[in-house]
């Protein structure tokens, strides 16, 4: 199994082969018994909302029940529908009908008849018709299906495989979050997210087959944060940030502020391993005093340790070295770790850098 760096012709070719050679009545198959697929997603609340169901277009089931309520609704209007139906109809067998009705209720979506029965018949209010005219239309919205599909994804990936175990993308469609405002995502747009997540280096691309993906660390830190893959990226940097380039052409290596530089030249095989090496070492020795968050020092002190650790071994891969200096970059994003990384490179390396006392 290797993991290559891969360029963005490549990367599409892949993801769209991957997605071409899915077989999806198998995948909607497994979809209908989701104890074989592992997967953690709950109901989006509405709290906020500027119309009526704004939020469950990313649940689990609540659109998926809203729209099928809306079908019965064009042949029987007047009629309440059992949600238990719905729960039998897509052999759900571990939610509860009662629940997601209550839940849609809590929304002003729909009135649930009390009746002596005990069944959860529920019929579409003013607000419930409104918000299925709200879901189709975020049914053809393609950036917004898009965000979606990058999310929904990336959680799943790290619920599934979080400590970093390739895994078929595929089965993503075998999932509930393979529904957006209850529409399935189609194969390419899971071709899509899959480029979009790798070209960010939030997944990499696994040279198996069939093909499979990673999470990277940058993406681990994107599903910890809560927030969207957009958020994560266009994250704003600090002025003081410093930055850490591989080329993948020329091999140079740089670690870079306002503050200080610190070039390491290339050899004949397109980087120094003794200087990533040096570099790598400096890494580890600044973290017990750059003052981080302590899920961040132990995150920080890995990544450092694998890139001395693939520098030392001969034969560096870049595209790991890449990614895992581009894991630093979100970690080493203060002024103030910056100014003691680069006190304790000046200390290593016998180098006074610009702006800092001798050590």
């Amino acid at each position: 199994m290797a993991r290559n760096g891969i360029n963005q012709r490549d990367l599409d070719k892949w993801a769209q082969g991957l997605v071409n050679g899915m077989n999806k009545s198998l995948q909607r198959a497994a979809w209908q018994n989701p104890s074989r697929v592992p997967v953690q997603f709950e109901a989006s609340t509405a709290s906020g909302s500027t119309l009526p169901g704004e939020g469950i277009e990313s649940s689990a089931y609540l659109a998926r029940l809203l729209m099928w309520l809306d079908a019965h609704a064009q042949q029987r209007p007047a009629e309440y529908v059992d949600v238990t139906r719905f729960v039998e109809e897509f052999q759900l067998e571990d939610e509860d009908p009662t629940v997601l009705a209550l839940q849609l209720e809590q929304r002003g979506l729909v009135d649930i008849a009390r009746n002596l029965a005990g069944t959860p018949d529920v019929h579409l209010t003013d607000e419930g018709v409104v918000a299925v005219r709200h879901l189709k239309d975020l049914q053809r919205d393609r950036a917004a299906r898009l965000r979606h599909t990058m999310d929904a994804f990336l959680r799943w990936l790290y619920d599934t495989a979080g400590d970093q175990t390739p895994i078929n993308p595929a089965l993503f469609l075998a999932t509930p979050g393979s529904y957006f405002a209850g529409a399935e995502i189609s194969g390419t747009e899971l071709h899509q997210a899959l480029s979009y997540l790798a070209e960010h280096n939030l997944i990499e691309a696994i040279d198996t087959d069939p093909a499979t993906v990673a999470i990277t660390p940058q993406g681990v830190s994107c599903a910890l944060a809560g927030g969207s893959v957009q958020d994560h990226i266009n994250q704003p940097s600090s002025g003081d940030n410093i930055t850490f380039h591989i080329g993948e052409n020329t091999g140079n290596i740089a670690a870079n502020s306002r503050d200080f530089t610190m070039n390491a030249t290339t050899n004949k095989d397109g980087i120094d391993p003794a200087a990533v090496v040096m570099l790598a070492r400096a890494l580890r020795q600044a973290a017990p005093v750059l003052d981080l968050p302590e899920d961040d020092a132990i995150e920080f002190t890995q990544l450092a340790t694998r890139i001395e650790t693939e520098a030392a071994n001969g034969s560096p891969d870049p595209g790991r070295l890449q990614r895992w200096g581009a894991s630093v970059i979100g970690i080493l994003n203060s002024p103030v770790v910056s100014g003691a990384l680069g006190s304790v490179l000046a200390a290593y390396t016998g180098t006074v850098l610009p702006g800092l006392p001798p050590a």
